[in-house]
């Protein structure tokens, strides 16, 4: 099991500061190693209850909150990660469990019993919370990500466009996914997301970018154009 305590900065941006700042960060960080010359595809499977409680809480901003996803970042992958985020404050903690396909696609059909078979508490934790609850299946969202890291104090740099999802397939594993549009192209999540500081070059950078900062779920997000909100 993997598991990541930081917190997290998000700003809108348009294509031209996207690439105005990218240009900055592959100067002093180094390049995520998944990244081709237009990043990397990821894509995620998002689970909730049948009174959608984690879309509703992170829309009504509550604190300490989670949310259970599925993600991979090739169709064609063996794998995928199944990971838990919780609000903790200003912290994110995410854990994440890695799952064969055979079981992945049994998460995807809403058979978590598979879970039980791995030696990790976390596992357990899941498969608890997501049968007491009532998960399941309701949202898939993909985008394009360049990434950027820096090892010294494990701050990640990403760049998120071209976000799209669809709630009528739910298997991330199928290369033709029926998806419709959350944000217009032209528009860019930067996110920032490190473990107790920022170091000064990075955040001298940071501290250029002339936006507000966002709460911006892309889950919540693509629920909400679902539901008839347009952002585009």
């Amino acid at each position: 099991m993997e598991k990541v305590l930081r917190n997290e900065k998000k700003y809108m941006l348009n294509h031209m500061e996207f690439r105005k700042y990218a240009n900055y960060f592959e100067k002093v960080l180094s390049v995520d190693s998944h990244n081709t010359s237009d990043g990397y595809i990821v894509r995620s499977l998002y689970f909730d209850t049948i009174d959608n409680k984690d879309f509703c809480l992170k829309e009504m901003g509550v604190e300490n909150r989670r949310k259970i996803r599925l993600r991979i970042y090739d169709p064609n992958a063996e794998f995928a990660m199944l990971e838990m985020k919780q609000k903790q404050g200003n912290n994110q903690l995410k854990r994440s469990l890695k799952v064969n396909r055979k079981d992945a696609i049994s998460l995807i059909n809403g058979n978590y019993e598979c879970l039980l078979k791995y030696k990790e508490q976390f596992a357990l934790e899941c498969y608890s919370y997501m049968t007491s609850e009532a998960y399941f299946p309701v949202c898939v969202v993909q985008y394009n990500r360049k990434a950027f890291i820096c090892k010294e104090n494990k701050i990640r740099i990403t760049f998120d466009s071209n976000i799209v999802a669809t709630e009528t397939n739910f298997n991330i594993f199928d290369n033709n996914l029926p998806m419709y549009p959350v944000l217009s192209k032209f528009n860019v999540i930067l996110e920032v997301k490190y473990n107790g500081f920022l170091l000064g070059y990075v955040k001298d950078i940071v501290g250029q970018v002339d936006k507000i900062q966002i709460s911006a779920s892309k889950y919540c997000l693509a629920r909400l154009v679902s539901m008839g909100y347009n952002y585009i």
